[in-house]
């Protein structure tokens, strides 16, 4: 939990040339270090996921069949005193003309990363607690400041890339032959000759028409987009300012939080419109704490939890209004602050528990 340290009149001129507080500051006055906050905006970062690609696609060999004229036998002559002579031949064509078939193998990925700064790096002053040798009875004497640096955080995106493009392999499809027989003549008749004509016989085959091919058809590439925090403006400290002493010290914010929620109501958003934004609007660049506090009923560990979901709840409402988030310090403190003594164990009215339930503010130096 962070320590304030609230600042008037009383601290002694060491520790203010120490600290580099207002010099001749009026008595009873209090006072609190505006900052310049660091200023942030979105940008948003698209990364590929998966690569575009390409799916091949295989259009079969067509065929086509035709009719052919082929003679079957030869004309002839026939002679009245030596007869002709005949034999036979087979003769073979090609039935059916070979062609290629396609097999397509498909792309194959492998799985890969990608990481992205989602928030830089950044530094802010830190008030230190006070040195154990410190000589003066006062103990603020001795306390400093700090420069602290974060790192920054990164988010690591899981993705693919191409490890093998798609392809095909060819496998030929064979020819189909087929025959068909006839007469030739060996020796013609003599003597006295007679035509006989030749014979013709229709047959049908099947030829190629197309070969097999591929088509390409294109798989876009898949992206996604991330949004991350990048440094606009470099802030730091600026000067001490004069605020109302009661600001300084824990003020009432009366949200009438419903039980166990850490949602704000129209009233709630209403409350901290007329009640908080306006100190804040008059004290530009003074940080806040938002305190959240709940009564003993229940357990600790659940109790802290829902103080600090109501402090944040607040803080992030702010935001929304244009309240830089560098100003802001949400605290949950759960049932470690009571107000009386309802604490475990001890027998308390309705009245009693719900003055432990309770919300506050005050100006901070951080």
């Amino acid at each position: 939990m962070k320590k304030v340290l609230f600042l008037a009149v009383a601290f002694s001129a060491s520790f203010a040339m120490a600290q580099d507080l207002p010099s001749n500051p009026e008595p009873g006055k209090c006072y609190v270090r505006c900052t310049t906050p660091d200023v942030y905006v979105n940008e948003s970062s698209t990364i590929t996921t998966n690569p575009s690609y390409k799916i091949l696609k295989t259009v079969p060999a067509t065929f086509k069949t035709i009719t052919e004229r082929v003679l079957v036998r030869e004309e002839e002559k026939v002679l009245t005193v030596v007869p002709a002579k005949w034999g036979t031949e087979t003769v073979t064509y090609v039935s059916k003309g070979g062609g290629n078939s396609l097999q397509v193998i498909p792309a194959s990925f492998s799985p890969s990363t990608q990481t992205l700064e989602i928030k830089p790096a950044y530094a802010q002053w830190e008030l230190g607690v006070a040195a154990p040798d410190c000589e003066s009875g006062n103990p603020d004497d001795c306390r400093y400041w700090c420069y602290k640096g974060y790192p920054a955080q990164f988010e690591t995106v899981s993705t693919q890339v191409l490890a093998n493009a798609a392809s095909t392999t060819s496998s030929p499809l064979g020819s189909k032959d087929g025959s068909y027989t006839k007469s030739v003549l060996i020796s013609p008749a003599s003597v006295v000759e007679k035509i006989i004509p030749a014979e013709y016989r229709e047959i049908t085959k099947t030829v190629l028409d197309k070969d097999a091919y591929t088509v390409e058809e294109l798989i876009p590439a898949k992206t996604t987009t991330i949004s991350k925090e990048v440094l606009k403006e470099k802030g730091g400290l600026t000067t001490w300012k004069e605020v109302e002493c009661a600001l300084v010290e824990y003020q009432a914010l009366p949200i009438n939080w419903e039980s166990g929620s850490a949602t704000l109501t129209a009233e709630a958003r209403n409350l901290i419109d007329n009640r908080l934004l306006p100190v804040l609007a008059q004290n530009p660049g003074v940080k806040v704490e938002l305190a959240s506090h709940t009564d003993s009923q229940g357990g600790a560990a659940s109790n802290q939890d829902l103080s600090e979901r109501r402090a944040k709840a607040v803080a992030d409402y702010l935001i929304t209004k244009g309240v830089n988030s560098s100003l802001l310090v949400a605290n949950g403190y759960g049932e470690t602050k009571l107000l009386n003594r309802c604490k475990d164990g001890v027998s308390c009215t309705a009245r009693e528990h719900a003055a432990n339930r309770r919300t506050q503010f005050r100006l901070i130096n951080n």
